[in-house]
């Protein structure tokens, strides 16, 4: 990461907006003559306790382990996408995150019942347990305010191009499901191969 996205990052940091709040409510009391000696010292006191007293946005773990059955991973990506809303992430990414689940858990439980299937299900539990897990995972660890606000790529802002990350995810899986009931071995390898090459390890590479 470069010095100019770490700036950034601190910047519209919580623990920066509030501690220039109270700084500037500090600044405030300074010239209207509430407080005269020290003023400087107060301001900057005032900046530190806001930045000390902001909530912490530190990078969560939603990784699913591989090792769980199906009943487990159906119940953790539920789990995801409560912690997703409880994040109050864009309401656009809450339901593209609940469409994606839903077609997971539609898809899932159906090619574990087919026994000796052509299918090739790995590429959805990589789905299901690495791709949209390291996705959410780098955009929640975003401060809020820089993935409303700040442009990135092309003018947009980092909300804006994870939506659009989520919607050919939710794309995919949905052409997948077809795929499935349609019993189409052919579209599901290419459609198998596209999220593998487009997502694999993709935790932060959608940012640009």
């Amino acid at each position: 990461m470069g010095f100019s996205r770490r700036f950034y990052l601190f910047l519209y940091s919580p623990a920066n907006i509030l501690g220039c709040f109270l700084g500037l409510l500090g600044l405030g009391l300074f010239f209207v003559g509430l407080i005269k000696i020290y003023w400087f010292a107060i301001v900057a006191g005032l900046y530190s306790l806001g930045y000390l007293l902001a909530p912490a946005n530190r990078r969560l773990d939603l990784k699913i382990d591989a090792q769980l059955d199906m009943a487990e991973i159906l119940q953790a990506l539920e789990a995801l996408a409560k912690t997703v809303r409880k994040k109050k992430a864009a309401k656009e990414v809450v339901t593209l995150v609940d469409s994606i689940k839903e077609s997971i858990i539609e898809i899932l439980p159906f090619l574990a019942k087919q026994e000796g299937t052509p299918y090739d299900a790995h590429v959805i539990r990589q789905t299901a347990l690495e791709y949209l897990p390291d996705m959410l995972e780098t955009y929640l660890a975003l401060p809020p305010a820089f993935a409303r606000l700040h442009p990135m790529k092309d003018g947009k802002t980092a909300t804006q191009i994870f939506i659009g990350q989520l919607q050919l995810l939710d794309g995919e899986m949905k052409k997948l499901a077809v795929d499935i009931l349609k019993d189409d071995t052919e579209a599901l390898i290419v459609h198998g191969n596209f999220l593998r090459e487009k997502f694999q390890g993709s935790g932060q590479d959608w940012l640009g």
